[in-house]
């Protein structure tokens, strides 16, 4: 029982820390330009995981099959996921974001459906419906017309990227534990990442900040955030089962709205509330156990 409670407050500690990371991120942005500020941040990630796996060794090298889905990880869920989610992080706010980011589930039930066949529940279709409804009053509905700002429309397809790398990663799983599949996939995203930032210098010019508070919650955020982070969740999964530990990625959302009213100073809005209550109960419900145990992958790491 004691395990079970140290477990859940880890879980409960990452969910808030995720959650603190959407304004944190926002933050940043007011110093950095977003493609260099993923890249340096994923590449402080991918150093930290480095030193893991010399320290813990015993990592094998992944067969040439699953190389292949490694890069397709990489791209969707790194390159251009982190790409469309710092650039519209830079016109929205951190609420919407994590609110958008939140219907990834749902979208890759979509996905399953399309690509592989999967049946599509009446369950699944309920809670899809749902989620769907949260996020138009998220993003905008009012006097019958619909309404999106460029910056929502960029976490939307960043969400869907990250909906796609979803479904490598669940192939991965197969014959890859979470530990491996992170450090290969992370890895592998700072060194695409890389291109693109020299791409966003030529075209937009790179903006970087001199001051150290911003360097030092940069290399934090890469290295807690995303990396710590990262581990402490997949230990809680672990030990509390994937399903428990799913419920506490709904806390992401409404701390995220929360650190955004006392960090930037941004309104919290009626519209965020309802919309992500929506968001969060069709995920739940589409999500519902259904006597099969699923494993839930650790939420985008750039978040």
């Amino acid at each position: 029982m004691l395990k079970n409670n140290k477990a859940f407050l880890s879980l409960f500690l990452v969910s808030v820390l995720w959650g603190c990371n959407y304004p944190i991120s926002a933050y940043l942005l007011q110093g950095f330009s977003p493609v260099f500020l993923s890249t340096v941040r994923i590449c402080f990630t991918s150093l930290f995981l480095i030193i893991v796996a010399m320290v813990h060794k015993g990592i094998r090298r992944p067969t040439s099959s699953e190389w292949k889905l490694l890069l397709g990880a990489g791209i969707f869920g790194t390159l251009i996921n982190q790409t469309f989610y710092f650039t519209g992080l830079h016109h929205t706010t951190p609420a919407n974001a994590s609110l958008i980011i939140a219907l990834a589930p749902i979208a890759t039930i979509f996905l399953e459906r399309i690509i592989f066949k999967v049946k599509f529940t009446l369950k699944k279709a309920t809670g899809a419906l749902i989620s769907l409804m949260g996020v138009f009053s998220i993003i905008g509905v009012a006097s019958g017309s619909f309404g999106i700002s460029w910056g929502d429309l960029n976490i939307v397809v960043a969400m869907l990227c990250l909906s796609i790398s979803l479904l490598f990663i669940r192939a991965l799983s197969k014959t890859l534990n979470t530990y491996i599949i992170t450090i290969y996939s992370t890895v592998l995203g700072s060194v695409l990442m890389i291109p693109a930032a020299g791409v966003e210098g030529i075209v937009s010019g790179t903006v970087i900040s001199d001051s150290m508070i911003m360097w030092f919650l940069l290399i934090s955020a890469g290295i807690l955030a995303q990396g710590i982070a990262g581990f402490w969740w997949n230990k809680g999964v672990s030990e509390v089962g994937a399903g428990t530990a799913s419920m506490f990625m709904n806390v992401q959302p409404f701390v995220a709205i929360l650190a955004s009213h006392f960090i930037l100073g941004d309104p919290i809005l009626v519209s965020q509330i309802l919309g992500g209550i929506l968001v969060l109960l069709g995920v739940f419900i589409a999500n519902m156990p259904s006597g099969k145990t699923e494993m839930v992958m650790e939420p985008n790491k750039g978040l």
